[in-house]
Order: C-alpha cells, then sequence, then structure tokens
C-alpha cells in the first residue's frame, strides 16, 4: 500500500468532538504536527471527515 504524510493546518477548538477523535485517531492534535500513515479503507474516511483541517501529501 501506498504511504501519504498527513498535516494538520486547522485547530479542533469549536469542532464537534467526533472530529476532534478522528484527528486523534490519525495521530493528530496539534497545529502543524505531520505523520505518516499507510492508505487503506479506514485511513481514507478518516481523511475524508476531516479534510478541511488537513493537507494530505503522497509519499
Amino acid at each position: 500500500m501506498s504511504k501519504v504524510k498527513i498535516t494538520q493546518v486547522k485547530s479542533t477548538i469549536r469542532r464537534p468532538q467526533v472530529q476532534k477523535r478522528t484527528m486523534q485517531a490519525l495521530g493528530l492534535g496539534k497545529m502543524n504536527k505531520s505523520v505518516e500513515v499507510e492508505v487503506n479503507p479506514a485511513i481514507q474516511g478518516m481523511i475524508r471527515a476531516v479534510q478541511h483541517m488537513i493537507v494530505v501529501e503522497s509519499i
């Protein structure tokens, strides 16, 4: 599977609890933090749910 680099660019303040938990599940929580994850259907769904707060780059 391919890997992607996910970077948080917006805060989770004043966001629904579901979106905050999704960001935690992705390994994010602070501004400008980046993680590298392997792409699978579950990760793709999480990315889609919080796409307005992150930037995704393929590796």
